[in-house]
């Protein structure tokens, strides 16, 4: 199908942007990457009456570091973060994530602020960004707000954003020696929309702390199995306080139904999307125990 008509305009700063936002109108949409944007508009789902280009703001691009926190622009592409060496560093849950997204095309262009506002329930880097405990910086003509990550994503593709705002840039609390972080999927081929997918961080107790190696403040987060990012707060509370260990595993997978009630869709039955579930928290859990071992 061929795209609707629509004007054209491009900001170069956040103070242009918001002018030329609020003088398009309602039907005016934002355009970074525009990986899912100029899908939408070629299958007509999406018909704006104004196309704001945003690419040539480079207040929202670039990776930064304070003491704590790892600051990343919208802008980034995933091409980009997952090139990052202070990404590596800081957070390297994100550069696991980035090979999994899509083709290398997409990731060429898509930006982590647009996968970020876009919300699919199947993408990776909504499910990080949970996992992380991240902080989504939206910003309009009126101010900057903050905005938890496990507070963003708030249905099916919709999110805590507000008429005339946008993500600017994401903050993730910089990852010491002692955090472990994974994230898997399954899906039928390489690229394709995951059938289930799983992204999860802890911190393992260290030099005597509580009990030498347990694990501590564990993050959970389930992908493609709901309308967004799913914690599973039980089976965090099962694994949580312990060392790591195939019985704490089990225990963690036998309560995983108490947190999800995944929808059955094209790739599969909600019973199949379970056992999924349960099969990726093992994955992602097992190599740090034999780590430990070969360690010990």
């Amino acid at each position: 199908m061929k795209m609707p008509p629509f004007a054209y305009a491009k900001a170069h700063s956040l103070p242009e942007l918001f002018s030329l936002w609020t003088n398009a109108g309602t039907e005016a949409r934002v355009l970074a990457g525009g990986q899912t944007l100029l899908a939408t508009l070629a299958f007509r789902l999406s018909e704006p009456s104004v196309l704001i280009d945003i690419s040539a703001i480079a207040s929202l691009k670039g990776v930064t570091e304070t003491q704590d926190i790892l600051r990343i622009g919208a802008l980034t592409t995933h091409a980009d973060l997952g090139a990052n060496g202070l990404v590596a560093r800081y957070a390297p849950l994100l550069t696991k994530a980035v090979p999994l997204i899509a083709h290398a095309a997409i990731r060429n262009r898509g930006t982590i602020g647009g996968s970020l506002a876009y919300a699919d329930p199947a993408a990776e880097l909504p499910a990080c960004m949970v996992a992380l405990d991240a902080t989504i910086i939206a910003q309009s003509a009126g101010g900057e707000r903050r905005i938890p990550a496990s507070d963003f994503f708030t249905g099916l593709l919709t999110t805590a954003l507000e008429e005339h705002e946008l993500i600017t840039a994401i903050e993730v609390p910089k990852a010491g020696p002692d955090q472990r972080a994974t994230i898997l999927e399954i899906a039928r081929r390489s690229g394709d929309y995951a059938m289930a997918g799983i992204a999860l961080a802890y911190r393992q107790a260290q030099d005597g702390a509580v009990q030498d190696g347990a694990v501590q403040a564990p993050r959970v987060v389930f992908f493609g199995v709901g309308d967004g990012p799913v914690r599973a707060v039980n089976a965090e509370m099962a694994m949580s306080g312990a060392a790591l260990t195939t019985a704490s595993i089990a225990a963690a997978q036998a309560v995983l139904a108490t947190d999800l009630d995944p929808p059955g869709d094209l790739h599969g039955s909600p019973a199949l999307k379970m056992q999924l579930c349960r099969t990726l928290l093992a994955r992602a859990l097992t190599p740090f125990i034999l780590s430990e071992r070969t360690a010990a």
